[in-house]
């Protein structure tokens, strides 16, 4: 089956490269019983490709089911995906099969793979290498043959590097990686995927489809759509049920679009272009964060050698200067007469020194820079600021509910 009869079988919309690689590799592996990974931001239909990779397959007349890894509480997702018996836990009133057991001969489709527990990560290894499982509160090893295609929208990589995902997991997850581009590498299929939208919403509510003029389509594609396809699709919902006229300018439709500053922090000075990319805000955050402390920490440091060691002003009169050049916001100028006598600059070309003003006789060198710490003050604060509502305090944290939940019982925070 070529390209363009998926596109319209599935109802995918656009011509751009990246798209069609995705899809030729999609349509190539759907033949073998493959396990792949998907990546791609939210929004960019990665359960569509899934969907096309089972209905391509031998297994097309057997189930095929789509779990939420992310969405199952950390306590009952090893009985979610391997079922369990009865009385192995509190609840367990009967026993019950898991996804793997009842999609026997199918597919399975786990969103959100990074969200997996060790325990369960393990788990699942075994059902890759072997075939085999067991429920929760059994020790009857049981036999299963299903394929499975896992997503993602985050750098596996990276979490495999700090020890949240399991290496040989993940190098058998992605046998077959596919990437499927975010909405802003695909600019050419932008103002195709708006109109496509514009007539579906104008056939829904049963008026003439809204149309944009060439600044507005400029602006539409200029934009760096952090919600993909989705929040394109929300977009033109709004303006076809919102906007007074069909022919929309630019200036109303910037209306509809969210400040950029509003969803994406400024981009790091001296940052590689082909390094990896951050997985989430909250990273580039702690990147600045401790970047700033670093240079507090030298800037103390050098004061504390010169105040131990006048000699080194004397000879070394750029010494000064350095410390000048190391300037963080909040600290104020003082002038050389301002040191003590012994560290006087004798040369008239030493520049006024930057210091803080808490810098007493002790001089603090070593600050901890704990990611741990850090974090756990974030989710305290968090809490606070949302009256404990873990719901509301994960969404402002950039993390699941059930990963807050783990990580108020890893810090042992009370709420």
């Amino acid at each position: 089956m070529d390209i363009q009869s998926i596109k319209n079988r599935f109802g995918i919309i656009g011509n751009s490269p990246a798209l069609n690689y995705a899809l030729q590799v999609a349509i190539q592996v759907a033949a073998t019983d493959l396990t792949v990974l998907i990546n791609g931001e939210s929004g960019v239909g990665k359960e569509v490709f899934s969907q096309i990779i089972h209905t391509l397959s031998a297994r097309k007349h057997n189930p095929f089911i789509a779990v939420n890894c992310g969405a199952i509480p950390e306590g009952t997702i090893d009985s979610e995906l391997f079922g369990h018996e009865k009385g192995s836990f509190t609840g367990a009133v009967d026993a019950r099969k898991g996804y793997f057991e009842t999609v026997n001969g199918g597919t399975i489709f786990l969103d959100e793979i990074g969200e997996l527990p060790l325990g369960t990560q393990a788990r699942l290894l075994r059902v890759l290498e072997t075939g085999e499982f067991i429920r929760v509160g059994s020790s009857k090893v049981q036999k299963t043959d299903v394929r499975v295609i896992a997503a993602t929208n985050k750098d596996l990589l990276r979490h495999v590097q700090s020890g949240k995902f399991r290496e040989d997991l993940y190098y058998r997850l992605s046998t077959v990686p596919i990437r499927v581009p975010a909405l802003h590498d695909r600019p050419e299929d932008i103002h195709i995927l708006f109109r496509k939208f514009a007539a579906d919403f104008a056939n829904k509510y049963k008026t003439s489809p809204v149309q944009l003029d060439e600044e507005a389509k400029q602006l539409l594609i200029n934009y760096p759509w952090p919600g993909n396809v989705r929040e394109l699709k929300n977009i033109a919902e709004q303006i076809s049920v919102l906007s007074q006229n069909k022919q929309i300018p630019a200036k109303e439709l910037n209306k509809f679009l969210q400040p950029y500053s509003s969803n994406r922090l400024p981009v790091l000075a001296g940052g590689q272009a082909n390094g990896p990319e951050f997985s989430n805000e909250r990273e580039i955050l702690y990147k600045l964060f401790f970047d700033m402390k670093k240079d507090v920490t030298e800037l103390k440091r050098m004061f504390l050698d010169m105040l131990q060691n006048p000699e080194l002003v004397a000879q070394n009169p750029h010494f000064l200067n350095e410390l000048k050049e190391m300037r963080s916001p909040g600290q104020e100028l003082i002038q050389p007469m301002h040191l003590p006598a012994s560290v006087q600059p004798s040369s008239p070309s030493v520049q006024p020194v930057l210091m803080n003003n808490d810098i007493h006789d002790h001089v603090e060198v070593e600050e901890s820079l704990n990611i741990m710490d850090k974090e756990k003050e974030l989710i305290i604060k968090a809490l606070k600021k949302h009256k404990s509502k873990r719901k509301d305090a994960a969404l402002d944290l950039g993390i699941s509910e059930r990963t807050l939940y783990r990580k108020l019982k890893e810090y042992d925070i009370e709420e």
